[in-house]
């Protein structure tokens, strides 16, 4: 009798332990009912359940949870076009949350974040093309960006179908297309040789120019040096010619006898000249004086 009250009491503890469940804070339940949700019995619609601790049926009722807060939709960058019939690379997020939990539930295919979102970004997208697609690039990206982000988030912000709100709608990066880029780049690099060479030229011009100055005043100082050897060549000249007058005047016989010896080196300064002379000639007349008693 005993084992038969406790296994009573047990059978009563995990019936009633499983009809409990409980909604944490930032969720909401819906209840499931051999396979249909469950519904009010005075509007009919699907009954949502708020945090706290509610009943169900053991084994007939299945609770699906919903979280309730505000959440984030990052999805990858779409392409769109604009006014001018270019392409443009979007990369954007959505802050959205459920607001009618029973539509959401029933609309995503029993609460699907993942078929939500899908919606979702589809909707937004179309907002997003409609707004771009009236837009030039430079008008997108140099002073309308925040205009475009708030429209597509009017049209939007109300998603009926679907029992969502969506809270914001947020443009990270607009970018050209990989191949529009590249393109560019390779303008910009041609841009950039282009005026490298330019100033290359200028250098190299800049160059020819000093070696042009340097070269003509190396050429003045050489013309100015040898015009002043020339100047001082003329001076000792001067001066050697002033210095053999005035010893002429004071005795002619030696300064006959200085010529005649520099005109002796200068015949025989290779020291393998040969001269055919007449022995009584002017040429020899010191040397024939050579040996001689001079005469007083």
């Amino acid at each position: 009798m005993k084992k038969i009250v406790l296994g009573s009491v047990a059978i009563v503890a995990i019936l009633l332990s499983s009809s409990l469940f409980v909604i944490d804070e930032g969720q909401a339940g819906i209840v499931v009912q051999f396979g249909k949700v469950k519904r009010d019995d005075d509007s009919g619609l699907p009954h949502v359940y708020e945090p706290g601790l509610h009943f169900k049926v053991p084994m007939i009722d299945e609770v699906r949870k919903l979280d309730a807060r505000i959440q984030t939709m990052d999805a990858q960058a779409d392409r769109f076009v604009t006014s001018e019939k270019k392409d443009l690379i979007i990369d954007s997020y959505v802050k959205w949350r459920i607001e009618d939990f029973a539509k959401f539930f029933l609309a995503t295919g029993g609460g699907n974040r993942v078929q939500a979102e899908a919606l979702l970004k589809r909707k937004i997208n179309n907002g997003l093309r409609s707004e771009i697609g009236g837009r030039s690039i430079k008008d997108i990206v140099s002073g309308e960006r925040t205009e475009v982000m708030q429209k597509a988030l009017l049209n939007s912000a109300s998603s009926s179908e679907l029992g969502i709100k969506v809270v914001d709608v947020r443009i990270k990066q607009i970018n050209l297309p990989l191949e529009v880029s590249n393109s560019i780049y390779q303008r910009m690099r041609a841009e950039r040789n282009a005026v490298a060479r330019e100033h290359r030229s200028q250098g190299r011009e800049k160059a020819e120019f000093i070696r042009a100055d340097i070269d003509r005043k190396v050429t003045v100082m050489l013309a100015d040096a040898e015009r002043r050897a020339r100047q001082l060549r003329g001076e000792g000249d001067a001066e050697a010619t002033r210095i053999y007058a005035d010893t002429y005047k004071q005795n002619p016989e030696f300064f006959t006898f200085l010529r005649s010896m520099d005109a002796y080196r200068k015949s025989f300064d290779k020291g393998n000249d040969f001269m055919v002379l007449q022995p009584d000639g002017e040429f020899f007349h010191y040397f024939k004086q050579v040996g001689k008693p001079s005469e007083r």
